[in-house]
């Protein structure tokens, strides 16, 4: 693929995991620049800070705040955000609500596949 179509967008990946963000960051920081952040507090405060990302990678199950409501408190703030949800579970009837409302666009099964992952980046970053 060819670097120079998507130079300089940028992703903000959520997940309480460090082994996950380092090895989100490590696949993807080649293409894109990567913020990371440990919970949905910590990723409002980069998307306040960090008006560039384009993109949202939110993991589900999280302390204090989940995927769901995070994403819900980023999207009144920015509502041009595009976001993913991550989980290692089930697809529940919250998580299809989201996306029929389109408050998500993807949803994608924990262990996320790169190929995948990277696949559903592409598809939504060819602006």
């Amino acid at each position: 693929m060819n670097s120079n179509m998507i130079d300089n967008k940028s992703i903000l990946y959520v997940d309480d995991e460090p082994t996950n963000l380092m090895l989100f960051k490590f696949n993807f920081q080649k293409k894109y620049k990567i913020f990371t952040a440990f919970s949905g507090k910590e990723g409002l405060a980069l998307l306040h800070s960090n008006p560039e990302i384009v993109l949202v990678i939110s993991d589900m199950r999280m302390p204090e705040m989940n995927g769901l409501e995070f994403i819900k408190l980023a999207k009144d703030d920015f509502p041009a955000l595009i976001f993913f949800l991550l989980t290692g579970f089930d697809f529940t009837p919250e998580i299809r609500e989201a996306m029929n409302i389109g408050l998500i666009q993807k949803y994608i099964s924990k262990p996320f596949k790169i190929v995948e992952m990277e696949g559903s980046i592409t598809q939504v970053l060819k602006f």
